[in-house]
């Protein structure tokens, strides 16, 4: 087990990596901002879903989901169509359109990594992959479990 310090100096890092999130999302163009971008990309990877779905996997408020969808939606990229199953309903997919712009996302970004990175050898980009997928699944699906709360603080069962 790692050293408190360790911890200590990793969430230090961690909080860094803001400054690089930040960066990135510079490289979107401003006609497709975050919101837009993480819908086309969970439709991407999970496939036509309701909007209760979207807003489950985003992890934010439906009314937030909805801006997002609709900012996408008039950009061309999402669709809205009839749920088969429930015409109350709609089922979000991607277009064409919407594909085209998330392969320029991932150009931008795989061209910010390639530039950024380019004295790292393909090894040591792989073991940061890999240690960051396994950093992730030790903390599992972080939204649904509730914060652990503070050390002294009233709900604090320890």
């Amino acid at each position: 087990m790692a050293a408190q310090t360790q911890y200590a100096e990793l969430a230090r890092q961690l909080n860094s990596i803001g400054a690089l999130r930040r960066s990135m999302l510079r490289l979107l163009p401003p006609e497709c901002p975050s919101g837009s971008a993480a819908v086309l990309s969970l439709l991407h990877r999970h496939g036509e879903m309701r909007m209760s779905r979207l807003a489950e996997l985003l992890a934010i408020d439906m009314s937030v989901t909805s801006r997002h969808v609709a900012h996408s939606v008039k950009g061309g990229w999402i669709e809205r169509a009839p749920d088969p199953h429930d015409g109350r309903s709609r089922i979000l997919r991607l277009t064409p359109s919407g594909v085209d712009m998330l392969e320029a996302l991932h150009e931008r970004s795989t061209e910010m990594f390639a530039h950024n990175l380019k004295d790292w050898s393909d090894d040591e980009v792989g073991q940061l992959i890999g240690m960051l997928a396994r950093l992730r699944d030790s903390f599992g699906d972080c939204r649904t479990r509730p914060a652990p709360a503070a050390p002294g603080h009233p709900h604090d069962t320890t």
